[in-house]
């Protein structure tokens, strides 16, 4: 989990917006002019309320005609509605912003992590960045619809009050000019001690998120060694962690809110004083003193205001920064890393032809893999052997567009990079990979208009008729034993291949948790396929797979990494 730098109302180094929330959200750029327009006008209407309501209690004072008095109170019950109506307008474009900007952010995290691959996923928490694409950007509403509007409304509100102050009371003006620089000298004090209890929560929250989803997925193998309670008691540790770090956060809002009021109470303060001896001596006229009054609150709320928001939406803050970190990366990935999938999207039929791998390296790290080299005609089995290491699933992660590589890899004459892999490629890897759902609706997974016979036969070719496709399946395919769950995605990959989505299927460990009996008959079910036309590509560390294949391709042992010279 990446760690916010954007804390307090400055951001501390950057600006109080983050200009990627324009690149990457589109919607934002026009809510950002909505709120100009709101902001302009809520501004009219508050110098509009000051003015119409010094004139009526100067009125009732002085004694003008009860008609003039019942004009103005009218004008000023208007106002007031039209400010009122203005603040619901400017909730609901915030509301309908911020639904629109937490979508175009999930979609584009989604499609950012698709394009990075399962090995930068690897190296991620994956919990941490459920936690970011759930919570985080559903505190984007808090972001939205408080801290963004009183900023704009600060931006645009302050200078054009103080304006008016001036042009009024020249005294007064000068006050609110010296004074209100204060506020943000603070607030960047308090932001700057509010960045690292943010960040320090931050973190805690995607620590116990990872803990939490580490100790479910590992509980059987806890419970089988007796470490469940101590498993349980550092979740425990983690969530008083998070409690505290909640705690310190809430501390430091309360007191920032403190500490501004009472710097804009003061500062109100001095300019009541002030214009209240200029009265007594008669240098000022009761309608201006009292104007400039009742605008002298309205020129220190918004920025005071700014520094209370952004406590409230600091957690949004926080998650769009890991957000913008993981687009960041995708966007500066090679154009030529995400060809496969625009090409998948000019057509959906399937392509076909010999596979052929000529001198196929994979680079991990620091390490380079050795070279792969073959060529898989339809109708054949092509088993790749090799002790663990040495590339093999590296290979299959090269063909489905996962990770990049240098030499050549083609179908018929077509670059694979150029393909989507969803159009030639049926694979089940060592992991199952299983969704919540009925057995049947994952072994049809991705077929809009799935068939019931051919998802029974899928399941009869991977040994796995013993289940019943009605069998509804928990979250990662609870419900089923691991060899259970590997033919089910076996069976996936294979009702791909009747469906013509694919002319190649691979299948990574197919048989690693089934016994001797049930992988005789998927190596015969797998046979049969390739003898129908299939080209079936197998990583087997069994010997048993061999007399079913055409050819046996053996990689060799992992050597170091090419070394590159100026």
């Amino acid at each position: 989990m990446n760690e916010t730098d954007a804390e307090g109302p400055t951001r501390a180094g950057g600006p109080p917006v983050d200009p990627r929330l324009l690149r990457y959200a589109a919607a934002s750029r026009g809510f950002f002019v909505a709120l100009g327009v709101l902001s302009l006008a809520q501004t009219a209407v508050i110098v509009a309320f000051a003015w119409l309501l010094s004139r009526a209690v100067v009125g009732v004072i002085e004694g003008v005609p009860v008609a003039d008095l019942t004009r103005t109170l009218a004008l000023l019950a208007a106002v007031v509605a039209v400010r009122a109506g203005l603040l619901a307008v400017r909730e609901r474009v915030a509301a309908h912003a911020a639904a629109r900007v937490q979508s175009q952010l999930r979609d584009g995290l989604l499609t950012a992590v698709g394009r990075l691959g399962p090995g930068w996923l690897a190296g991620r928490n994956s919990a941490a960045l459920a936690v970011t694409a759930g919570r985080g950007l559903d505190a984007l509403e808090a972001y939205f619809g408080r801290y963004l509007p009183q900023l704009v409304q600060t931006v645009i509100a302050t200078p054009l009050i103080i304006a008016v102050m001036w042009w009024q009371d020249w005294i007064s003006g000068l006050t609110v000019v010296l004074t209100l620089p204060l506020i943000p000298i603070f607030m960047v004090l308090i932001g700057l001690a509010t960045r690292s209890v943010q960040r320090k929560q931050w973190a805690t929250l995607g620590r116990l998120a990872a803990r939490f989803s580490d100790t479910v997925q590992g509980l059987s193998t806890l419970k089988v060694f007796g470490r469940q309670h101590r498993a349980a008691s550092s979740i425990e540790r983690v969530t008083e962690d998070y409690r505290r770090e909640t705690m310190r956060v809430l501390r430091v809002s309360f007191l920032s809110g403190f500490a501004l009021e009472f710097l804009a109470s003061l500062s109100v303060a001095v300019i009541a004083v002030t214009i209240g001896f200029r009265l007594i001596d008669g240098s000022l006229l009761l309608s201006v003193g009292l104007f400039v009054l009742l605008l002298a609150p309205e020129a220190y709320l918004p920025v005071r205001q700014v520094g209370v928001q952004f406590h409230a939406a600091a957690e949004g803050v926080a998650a769009t920064d890991d957000v913008f970190t993981v687009l960041d990366a995708a966007r500066a990935l090679p154009l030529e890393r995400t060809g496969s999938a625009a090409a998948g999207a000019e057509a959906d039929a399937a392509v076909e032809g010999e596979l052929v791998l000529d001198d196929v390296a994979v680079r991990h790290g620091e390490r380079l893999l050795p070279p792969v080299t073959f060529r898989a005609a339809p109708g054949t089995i092509t088993v790749l052997s090799g002790p663990s290491g040495v590339g093999k699933s590296s290979v299959f992660a090269a063909l489905r567009g996962t990770v990049a590589f240098e030499g050549s890899a083609r179908l018929g004459d077509t670059d694979v990079r150029t393909l989507a892999p969803a159009r030639w490629l049926a694979w089940a890897g060592q992991q199952p990979g299983l969704v919540g759902g009925s057995v049947a609706a994952n072994v049809a997974l991705g077929d809009d208009d799935p068939d019931p016979a051919v998802v029974a036969l899928a399941l009869a070719l991977a040994c796995a008729d013993d289940i019943v496709p009605e069998r509804m399946l928990g979250v990662q395919g609870a419900g089923l034993s691991g060899g259970q769950a590997q033919r089910v995605a076996v069976a996936r990959a294979v009702y791909r291949l009747l469906r013509g989505r694919a002319c190649v299927l691979a299948l990574d460990e197919p048989s690693a948790a089934l016994d001797a009996e049930t992988e005789a008959r998927l190596w015969t079910a797998l046979r049969g396929l390739a003898d129908d036309g299939a080209c079936v590509l197998l990583i087997s560390h069994r010997t048993s797979a061999h007399p079913i294949a055409d050819q046996v391709v053996p990689l060799r042992a992992v050597v170091p990494a090419r070394q590159v010279t100026a």
